[in-house]
């Protein structure tokens, strides 16, 4: 998973990468890249509709679950912004935030962004 955020911000830039955080609970497993839609990408996101209800009705249907999403600052820390607190849905999701090779992770909480403890676990 770290691997393809790294990756996927390396190939966006100088845009914001994007997209969905699959697995259970605690726990991060997976993640997929999706289209950023925005129509400002070099200081903005916005996950592509398509994929975003695709992973939802795929949960749904029993599929994994979508935990969070991530995106990618280039020009900035790796911590939420102004917009991103703005665009926040207040929905307990995790976020994952990528700057340079630092990635950082925040729980959307009603009461704003929460940062969260992260452990990197083999297999």
């Amino acid at each position: 998973m770290i691997e393809t955020l790294l990756a996927e911000t390396a190939r966006a830039a100088p845009n914001e990468c994007c997209g969905l955080l699959f697995g259970a609970e605690n726990r991060i497993e997976t993640a997929l890249p999706a289209r950023n839609v925005h129509p400002s990408p070099s200081t903005h996101f916005e996950i592509d509709a398509v994929a975003l209800i695709a992973a939802h009705k795929a949960e749904r249907e029993g599929g994994p679950q979508v935990v969070g999403y991530y995106h990618s600052h280039p020009a900035g820390p790796a911590e939420p912004s102004v917009t991103d607190a703005a665009q926040a849905a207040c929905d307990g999701r995790v976020w994952a935030i990528v700057a340079g090779h630092q990635i950082a992770l925040w729980r959307d909480s009603p009461g704003g962004f929460e940062p969260l403890s992260t452990r990197v676990v083999d297999g």
